[in-house]
C-alpha cells in the first residue's frame, strides 16, 4: 500500500528501487553455555571472526583509491582499532573460557558493557563512537553466522534502509551498487551526510517511521534534496519520477556547458569562485572545471591515518603538486586544524580533552607544537617557489595569534635562506574566521593579513551554540539565522572597506540556493567542494547583482528564518 513520508534530505538526487532493511544491531541472542571441552573450539571460532571482520575492512582500504581513501580511512582505521582494543579482545575470551558463554552471547554481552561506557561519557564526540562500536560488532556477529555483513551482498539497485549508516561504509555500498541511503537518524552536517554529497549518493534521514512499515523487496521512491519517501509508489508517482530524472539528465548537459563560462552575473560583475580541496583528484576536478583557484586546501589527510608525522619533504612534494596542478592559479593551503579528537590518529599524542571543539586545535595546537607548525611552514614555502601560494591560519580568535604566525613565518624564510633552498617571494596570509572573537574582533588584526576566509560550518556553531553534529538539534543548526547574516554583512562590508578580500569557504558556499543571499551581504569570494562549483555558478550567472544589493537592506531586516527564506522566495 502506498506510503508518504517525509524525513530530512541530507544529499541531493532521487533514487527508485527495491528496499533492503538492515535492522539495528540489537544482537538479539540467546543466552548459550557452552561445556568446559567445547571452550578452545568455541574461542578458535570467535577469534576466527575477528579475524574475518579485521581481513574485510583492510581489503576496503586497499580497494580505495584517492579522495576516498583519505575520507573514509580515517572511519576504518578506528574500526580495526576497536577490533584491535585490548579491553574488547581480553573480555570476550574471558566470558567464553570463564563465564563458558558462547561466542555470540559473549560478543552482546561485552558489547552491551562497552556502550554503557560510551554512554556514561560527558563528551559528544566520544558519545558517537558509540555508532563505530556498533558497526565493528555487527561485522563480527555476521563472521559468526558464516555470512557476510547484512548490507555487503545482494543490494544491487537497492535501497538501503537503516536505523544509521557509518562515513566508512558509503563508498562500498555504492560499489555494491546502492542507490541511496534512507536512515532513521543523523545530521545532515555528519561526516556520512558530507561524505554522500561528495559521492553523489542521495541519503535521507531522520526516517524513523520508515525502518518501521518497510519490508525487504518492497519498491521505494526517493529524493534526497527534499527529504520525500514514497513506499511502494503508484502510477502518478512513477510518472512523476521518470519526468524528474529526464529534467536532471538535462540539468547536468546544462551544467557541463559551463564548464569554460565566466563566473558572471547578469549585469556584468565577476564573482570570484575558488574550490575546497584535499586530494589530487579535488585539485584535477577544479581545474577542468574552471575554478579560479584553491580557495581552501585541508592538509590534515597528510597526518590522519598514520602514526608517524610526515616529514617535511614529504609534505613540499605534495603541497608542490598542488601548486603544478593548478597551472598558475593560486592555491590556498590551510596549516594543520587537528585537535585533541583527532590527533591519537597521528604522530601526536594529547591528553583526551572534556570538549575537543573549544579545546587545543588549530592554530593553538601548532603554537604549542613549534617544531610541527616550523617543519610545514618550511614545506608550504618551499611549495611557493612553483606557484602563487596563500597560507590560511585555521582557528584565529586573537591577534596574538597572528603575530606569533607571522613570527614562524620569518622564522621558516629565514632557515630556509640559511640552507640555501628555495622559497616562495611573496606568500599571502589569511585568517579563517570561525570563532565569533575573530569575527567581531577583525579590526583588531585586519593589518597583519592579506585576505580573510569565513569557515561558516564552525561560525554558525559557536555563534548559535548548536553542535553542528547533534541530530535532535537539526532545525536549530542553520546558515540563514539573522544574527549569522548581519555578521557576515559586516565583515563584508569591513574587508571591502580595508581593501581584504573576504570569502566564505564553508558549506553555506556550496549550496546554489544561498547565492542570492550571499551575493546581497556582499560577498564576492566563494570557496566550495568542486561538485557544486557548476550549479554555484550558474545560480551566479542568472543573479542581478545590483538588485540583489538593493534588496540587501530588507534581507537584514528579517527577525527569523521563516522572514529569509519568504526573502529567498521572492
Amino acid at each position: 500500500m502506498r506510503r508518504a513520508l517525509t524525513a530530512v534530505g541530507a544529499a541531493r538526487g532521487i533514487a527508485l528501487g527495491r528496499v533492503r532493511v538492515r535492522h539495528p544491531q540489537a544482537l538479539a541472542v540467546a543466552e548459550t553455555r557452552i561445556p568446559a571441552e567445547a571452550v578452545p573450539d568455541e574461542i578458535l571460532r570467535l577469534h576466527r571472526a575477528l579475524d574475518t571482520a579485521r581481513a574485510e575492512l583492510h581489503g576496503l582500504r586497499d580497494r580505495l583509491h584517492g579522495a576516498l581513501a583519505q575520507e573514509v580511512g580515517e572511519f576504518l582505521d578506528l574500526h580495526v582499532l576497536i577490533l584491535d582494543d585490548p579491553e574488547l579482545l581480553h573480555g570476550l575470551d574471558d566470558l567464553v573460557s570463564t563465564g563458558r558463554y558462547s561466542a555470540d552471547y559473549a560478543l552482546k554481552l561485552q558489547r552491551d558493557r562497552l556502550a554503557a561506557v560510551f554512554e556514561g561519557m560527558h563528551d559528544d564526540y566520544f558519545r558517537s563512537r558509540r555508532e563505530d562500536l556498533d558497526h565493528v560488532i555487527g561485522r563480527v556477529h555476521a563472521a559468526l553466522q558464516n555470512r557476510g555483513d547484512d548490507a555487503a551482498h545482494g543490494l544491487a539497485g537497492e535501497i538501503l534502509v537503516c536505523e544509521a549508516v557509518a562515513p566508512s561504509e558509503l563508498a562500498e555500498l555504492q560499489g555494491q551498487g546502492v542507490v541511496a541511503i534512507v536512515a532513521a537518524t543523523g545530521s545532515p552536517l555528519s561526516h556520512s551526510a558530507i561524505l554522500a554529497r561528495s559521492l553523489h549518493l542521495p541519503l535521507v534521514l531522520g526516517a524513523g517511521e520508515l525502518l518501521a512499515l518497510a519490508n525487504d523487496g518492497d519498491a521505494l521512491m526517493v529524493d534526497g534534496g527534499t527529504g520525500e519517501l514514497v513506499l511502494e509508489p503508484d502510477t502518478d508517482d512513477l510518472h512523476r519520477y521518470h519526468r524528474r530524472r529526464a529534467e536532471l539528465g538535462r540539468e547536468q548537459a546544462q551544467l557541463a556547458r559551463l564548464r569554460r563560462q565566466p563566473t558572471r552575473t547578469q549585469d556584468g560583475v565577476d564573482i570570484r569562485l575558488y574550490a575546497n580541496a584535499e586530494s589530487r583528484e579535488d585539485v584535477a576536478e577544479a581545474h577542468a572545471l574552471g575554478a579560479d583557484g584553491i580557495g581552501l586546501y585541508r592538509t590534515e589527510f597528510l597526518f590522519l591515518q598514520r602514526r608517524e608525522l610526515p616529514d617535511e619533504n614529504e609534505q613540499f612534494l605534495a603541497y608542490r603538486d598542488l601548486v603544478l596542478g593548478m597551472a598558475g592559479r593560486v592555491v590556498t593551503i590551510r596549516t594543520l586544524d587537528l585537535g585533541a579528537d583527532k590527533a591519537d590518529h597521528t604522530g601526536l599524542t594529547l591528553r583526551s580533552e572534556p570538549n575537543p571543539a573549544l579545546g587545543l586545535r588549530g592554530v593553538r595546537l601548532s603554537l604549542v607544537h613549534e617544531a610541527l607548525f616550523l617543519t610545514q611552514l618550511r614545506a608550504i614555502l618551499r611549495a611557493a617557489a612553483y606557484g602563487p601560494v596563500r597560507v590560511l591560519v585555521p582557528m584565529v580568535c586573537s591577534r596574538e595569534e597572528m603575530v606569533s604566525v607571522l613570527a614562524m613565518l620569518e622564522k621558516a624564510r629565514a632557515s630556509l635562506r640559511a640552507e640555501g633552498l628555495q622559497a616562495g617571494e611573496r606568500v599571502e596570509l589569511g585568517a579563517m574566521i570561525e570563532v565569533p572573537a575573530a569575527a567581531l574582533g577583525l579590526a583588531d588584526f585586519i593589518d597583519l593579513v592579506d585576505f580573510v576566509s569565513v569557515g561558516t560550518n564552525d561560525l554558525v556553531q559557536y555563534l548559535l551554540a548548536v553542535d553542528r553534529g547533534h541530530e535532535s538539534l537539526v532545525s536549530l543548526y542553520t546558515p540563514r539565522h539573522p544574527a549569522l547574516l548581519r555578521l557576515l554583512s559586516e565583515l563584508f562590508a569591513y574587508g571591502r572597506r580595508n581593501g581584504i578580500p573576504v570569502a566564505v569557504c564553508g558549506e553555506m558556499a556550496g549550496e546554489a540556493a544561498n547565492v542570492p543571499l550571499l551575493l546581497a551581504l556582499g560577498l564576492r569570494d566563494f570557496s566550495l567542494h568542486p561538485s557544486t562549483l557548476l550549479e554555484v555558478r550558474r545560480a551566479i550567472r542568472e543573479a542581478d547583482l545590483a538588485s540583489l544589493r538593493r534588496r540587501a537592506q530588507s534581507l537584514l531586516r528579517a527577525h527569523d528564518r521563516a522572514g529569509i527564506e519568504k526573502w529567498l522566495a521572492r
